[in-house]
């Protein structure tokens, strides 16, 4: 009689360094299938500001992957879904989460490639960063096998905070409610991206298998082509056309495509309860999942760059454009930009995020001087990641603006502050600060920060060291794109844009039903 092979045991030191490399693989390289979607919407957009802004994602991420750095500055929460078969054998002296987040740790302090640690402790009070990006959200199951499979996501703060849960009545529509959700999330998701559903089981369950489902091959083009043959396969195409419908359009300045794909996972639930849950996900869509059968750590292969279509700078749809020298910026001039329009910024800005607007509002409160002046001066809100070699600065991507609004009234009326740039919309009351103080918002692509990065010449610590990249800088810029997003009377791309493109897809379809 034979024996069985015996089986090997898995090294701990193996899934150590299968995270690391997996980490550091997603942060640079995009999934295949996201880009060849991506280049999909990118061929069909209409709208000139949204093909812009893909344009710009795709560019940046061909030139993330030759320069093996983040496609994203927000480089993310890591989450863990590790399917560890009952058989299996893993030699370690640590436990499981301990080798995940030694992975993490080794990938977010990598020298050649160092990754932004975003991760805080003590959330309620202090949050203090870890300063490694530790620890990682890890969800475990156990499954048949002998293996270990494991999908590793590092999921950016702006598509994550725009995450909803509802318990609906059983006979309440889930599509509407999506629909109706997602119509409210504005943009600081960084749309194009993908919307992931989870119906059932309880609160946390649904909120798992959205979290879970994002993670799936995108093929919605190729469900559309064969027809549903599910009920979960028919709402993901209903939410996929309506969703799009919307006319959010690319970092919701209006355009046809708002998501790429749509996933849905459901569950059996209580016979009262409908839990739903939406998450969405951004334009970085970082994941990968690899098995270990105790051969070794994962072997990664670079995907076939060939497929990332071929865009350069004179390609993206700028259009026409206004160049501002932001050393001679005037209040005249200011006056004269107009929600939509596109300008190349070159000269000397500042940079700041939620931390640092907290400490100068506190400082103004104390009747303190500001560590520097603002008077005439631009602010970015961006926490680049670390540079290295010979870099500037490292990718250095806008935040979610709408975090600022409630230290904007302050700042605009005691700093003497000229013109703010983030990414997504403001909220109303920030906008009335915009117009009181004559103080235009603008924004660059969220998505693109390594091209972004490409646009600073010099980067100089001016303020706040110690709140590491929310620390404030002094850049030097040369022709660094934005787009006029709410100009001094108020006027936003925000609210315009997605409805003429609504209203365009709208009288499109009527056109299509009547045939003409």
């Amino acid at each position: 009689m034979m024996l069985s092979k015996k089986r090997r045991a898995i090294d701990g030191a193996d899934i150590i360094t299968s995270v690391a490399d997996a980490l550091q693989y997603i942060s640079y390289y995009h999934p295949p299938d996201f880009i060849r979607h991506l280049a999909q919407a990118y061929a069909r957009e209409e709208s000139p500001p949204a093909k812009n802004a893909i344009g710009q994602i795709l560019l940046n991420s061909r030139m993330a992957a030759f320069g093996r750095r983040p496609i994203c500055q927000d480089t993310g929460l890591v989450v863990v879904f590790a399917k560890v078969g009952m058989q299996a054998r893993i030699k370690s002296t640590t436990g499981f989460a301990d080798l995940v987040n030694e992975g993490v740790r080794k990938a977010y302090l990598d020298p050649d490639n160092p990754l932004r640690a975003s991760i805080v402790k003590d959330p309620i009070t202090k949050r203090i960063n870890t300063r490694d990006n530790t620890p990682a959200v890890i969800h475990v199951e156990l499954v048949p096998g002998h293996e270990v499979e494991i999908t590793i996501a590092a999921k950016g703060g702006g598509s994550e905070n725009k995450a909803r849960f509802s318990t609906l009545n059983p006979s309440a529509s889930v599509a509407d409610w999506v629909v109706e959700t997602v119509a409210t999330l504005g943009s600081g998701w960084c749309p194009p991206g993908l919307i992931s559903v989870g119906v059932g089981g309880s609160a946390e369950k649904a909120m798992l298998l959205a979290k879970e489902a994002m993670n799936e091959p995108i093929d919605i083009s190729d469900l559309i082509a064969r027809g549903p043959s599910t009920a979960e396969e028919s709402l993901r195409i209903e939410l996929y056309e309506r969703i799009n419908a919307l006319g959010i359009g690319a970092q919701g300045l209006g355009g046809l495509t708002t998501v790429v794909d749509v996933k849905v996972a459901s569950f059996p639930t209580h016979a009262a309860s409908k839990p739903v849950a939406l998450i969405p996900q951004c334009a970085a869509n970082r994941h990968l999942t690899f098995t270990l059968d105790g051969s070794g750590p994962v072997q990664l292969q670079p995907p076939d760059l060939s497929q990332w279509p071929q865009i350069g700078r004179e390609d993206l749809e700028i259009g026409s454009f206004r160049r501002v020298n932001l050393d001679m910026l005037t209040k005249q001039e200011m006056a004269n930009w107009r929600s939509g329009e596109t300008l190349l910024l070159s000269g000397k800005l500042l940079t700041g995020r939620d931390a640092a607007h907290k400490r100068m509002v506190d400082l103004i409160d104390a009747g303190k001087p500001l560590p520097v002046d603002l008077r005439g001066r631009v602010i970015y809100y961006v926490g680049p990641v670390r540079a290295v070699r010979d870099e500037v600065v490292g990718p250095a991507g806008p935040t979610t603006s709408s975090r600022m609004d409630g230290f904007v009234e302050k700042i605009l009326a005691q700093s003497g502050l000229f013109a703010m740039i983030g990414k997504a919309e403001r909220g109303p009351a920030a906008v009335s600060a915009i117009v009181e103080h004559k103080t235009p918002y603008l924004i660059a692509v969220g998505g693109a920060a390594y091209l972004i990065s490409k646009a600073i010449k010099s980067a100089r610590l001016v303020a706040f060291e110690d709140l590491g990249m929310e620390a404030v800088y002094e850049f030097e810029v040369q022709d660094m794109p934005v787009i006029v997003a709410v100009d001094v009377e108020g006027n936003s791309i925000h609210a315009s844009g997605p409805l003429e493109w609504r209203n365009r897809m709208a009288a499109d379809r009527i056109r299509r039903d009547i045939g003409v």
